[in-house]
């Protein structure tokens, strides 16, 4: 739940820091029609790819990333296929372009270079301090070494490749 609440907060934050500077700073920016056509289409696109990736590897995990009676949103077996054998976190890569996606479809300028890419390198911080150290609480030397071998995040065509590939929906869902 804290979680949600931070990305909440990023994401309304964000944007409204950005609008409220905007209109200090880059009102002509801000309120030119050009930009705005350019950011959104950009901004829609960004998302739509966000939108897939998060719900490509939310379905791997979901059919490969459990045994027994797990709830909806946990895990407790550690995928290492697919594109988890490219990237330990596929799933945050995509995330990572959330605030971009909303500050271009917004079309603040300062939420697009300023904000975002914050918020964009403080995701991928807490992936590193937050998530990494719990996987291996959960899976041990298994993730220790799953973390020798796969990268965090990779731009490896053949990976981002994976990344868009659709997942079949779980029949038991």
């Amino acid at each position: 739940m804290l979680r949600i609440i931070i990305w909440i907060v990023m994401l309304v934050g964000g944007s409204a820091l950005g609008v409220w500077l905007d209109l200090q700073w880059f009102h002509s920016l801000f309120l030119n029609v050009y930009f705005h056509i350019f950011t959104i289409i950009f901004g829609v696109v960004l998302f739509r790819f966000v939108m897939l990736i998060s719900r490509n590897t939310g379905r791997l995990l979901a059919k490969m990333g459990k045994e027994g009676d797990v709830s909806r949103m946990e895990t407790n077996k550690l995928v290492t296929t697919g594109v988890y054998g490219c990237m330990r976190h596929p799933m945050h890569f995509g995330l990572l372009f959330f605030p971009l996606s909303i500050a271009l479809i917004i079309g603040s300028p300062t939420f697009i270079f300023i904000i975002a890419p914050l918020e964009m390198l403080f995701i991928g911080m807490m992936v590193k301090l937050v998530e990494e150290p719990e996987a291996i609480r959960k899976f041990g030397d298994t993730y220790q070494q799953y973390m020798e071998d796969v990268p965090m995040f990779s731009l490896r065509l053949e990976c981002l490749r994976q990344l868009l590939e659709e997942v079949p929906k779980d029949s038991e869902e």
